[in-house]
């Protein structure tokens, strides 16, 4: 094979490997993950800027979403997320199951978190022994690696802050 007819290889394979997902079936674009998100009744800010990619079974709900390494950020100083490059579990309408990949740092200690469930106007996120709901218009806007919400801005606390009320799980015994 010549130099130039793998150059032109090389060149069609990186064309075709573009960040915008193509059903290969139909040849069409297929939607990003934060339009699956939206699909399925989540806001878009569940994930963080940059999205590379995701996997979905739709007939089981099973879900893979990439991002182009891990990603951390505070959200005002109160919270701080991590997200790992690949984030996982189960999406149907309201609710999403059996993640990993997301963690949250309450006080102290990093927390899974396991759960996500739409309630109306809210999004309740639990780590399993409890959960905190926030207004869903917090998550209208995808947060930034490195930064969150607060990107480019010289007055942090000019942003939205958070509501927080945590709920215990009734169903979790602490014996």
């Amino acid at each position: 094979m010549s130099s130039t007819a793998i150059l032109l290889l090389l060149l069609a394979t990186l064309a075709t490997s573009s960040a915008t997902p193509t059903n290969t079936t139909t040849g069409e674009e297929s939607p990003s993950a934060y339009e699956i998100l939206e699909s399925y009744n989540f806001p878009m800010g569940l994930l963080p800027k940059g999205a590379a990619g995701y996997e979905l079974d739709q007939a089981t709900g099973k879900f893979k979403a990439f991002l182009s390494g891990s990603c951390s950020f505070s959200l005002e100083g109160s919270y701080e997320l991590k997200y790992k490059s690949t984030i996982s579990g189960y999406i149907s309408q309201n609710r999403l199951t059996n993640l990993s990949g997301i963690s949250v740092k309450v006080l102290f200690f990093w927390l899974n978190i396991v759960e996500v469930t739409r309630k109306g106007d809210e999004l309740e996120f639990s780590v399993g022994i409890a959960s905190a709901s926030f207004p869903i218009d917090n998550f209208y806007e995808c947060p930034q690696c490195g930064c969150g919400l607060n990107c480019g801005s010289r007055n942090p606390s000019s942003k939205k802050g958070l509501v927080f009320k945590l709920r215990t799980n009734p169903f979790v015994s602490s014996f």
